[in-house]
């Protein structure tokens, strides 16, 4: 007798809902709810709407500066790279995995005619660039605030900033020297099997070559002078919404802010549920003095500005365009295909 295999649950998305639970759990437990409500029923409204355009501004910067990243890989339309950002960023908030990152990648190299691989390590080197930036304002903005915010902080900030400048500094001298990642390939592909290996060095190939931003000065000058706007424009977002709470936070102090919000939205949750709310809420009660349950109030409606404007965007872009979330799910597969020899 025969007995079907049994399709359980993936272990990733027990932690995932594990995870999500537990950072709103954290988040809730520390606000009375009926002090919460009144709070967002008396936020400025001016405020907020300013808040939105600032953060959908977000992702025209970020466009512009794929762009400049895209340049040495090929030559890119403004509105490709824009309607692949907004769609990525849609498919980050809906779908597990993060798999936006890989599919506005595909996106772009499809409409483009570019290699995949190649734009997908520009997607890399922009996230370094995102975590250089937020780390550099993160340390930068602790000694202008005149708060305490502790000396593991300050001490954290500063290391983290410096080893991202580092692996910037390594990144670019890896991209200066290609032969070095072909030999490293090299190496390591004689201890793989024959099929293996050959998928490998093509893979680190492409991705040599989509590091060509990196040997090309104004190209990597004019993507980092993007990245400053980029966060400059986020913490903006924060700034007016925190106001819109009559919460006393500097400009600068939204620095230290972005950074905490760095560290929730990292944790692979569905749209930064419970992470985003979580560390908002502790930078705010924490450093600032704000009530925690209008600081909870401000959490729950800057994390609906940051995510809802952009996903009814990216959803109204699939629509003209014919996607669904399930064929970018199938394109993600695609995706992982495209450079395969």
């Amino acid at each position: 007798m025969s007995t079907a295999p049994r399709s359980g649950i993936p272990w990733h998305t027990i932690v995932i809902a594990l995870a999500t639970v537990g950072l709103l759990w954290l988040f809730f437990r520390n606000i009375n709810l009926a002090e919460t409500w009144v709070a967002m029923t008396h936020a400025h409204v001016g405020y907020l709407a300013g808040a939105v355009v600032a953060t959908l501004s977000t992702y025209t910067l970020r466009a512009l500066r794929w762009q400049a990243l895209l340049r040495p890989v090929g030559p890119t339309r403004f509105r490709t790279t824009f309607r692949a950002t907004v769609i990525g960023f849609t498919a980050i908030f809906l779908l597990p995995g993060r798999v936006g990152e890989v599919l506005r990648a595909y996106l772009v190299a499809r409409q483009e005619g570019l290699k995949f691989t190649a734009t997908f390590a520009t997607v890399i080197v922009e996230r370094l660039l995102d975590v250089t930036t937020v780390l550099l304002l993160f340390a930068l903005s602790l000694p202008l605030l005149k708060i305490d915010v502790g000396r593991q902080v300050e001490l954290a900030g500063i290391i983290a900033a410096a080893g991202s400048v580092f692996a910037l500094v390594v990144l670019f001298v890896m991209a200066g020297h290609p032969e070095r990642l072909g030999r490293w390939a090299g190496r390591l592909g004689k201890r793989l099997p024959r099929k293996m290996a050959d998928v490998f060095q093509h893979a680190v190939q492409a991705f040599a070559e989509g590091l060509a931003v990196m040997r090309q000065p104004s190209d990597l000058v004019a993507a980092m002078a993007w990245s400053l706007p980029v966060w400059c424009s986020i913490a903006v977002g924060i700034w007016l919404t925190s106001h819109a709470f009559d919460l006393t936070l500097s400009f600068v102090g939204s620095f230290l802010v972005v950074g905490y919000l760095a560290v929730g939205v990292s944790v692979p949750t569905p749209g930064g549920a419970g992470g985003f709310h979580y560390f908002y809420w502790l930078a705010l009660t924490s450093f600032f003095g704000a009530d925690p349950a209008v600081a909870g109030a401000a959490a729950i409606i800057l994390h609906a500005i940051s995510f809802v404007p952009v996903t009814i965007l990216g959803l109204f872009f699939m629509w003209q365009d014919g996607l669904t979330l399930g064929r970018l799910r199938q394109m993600r597969v695609e995706a992982q295909a495209a450079e395969t020899p």
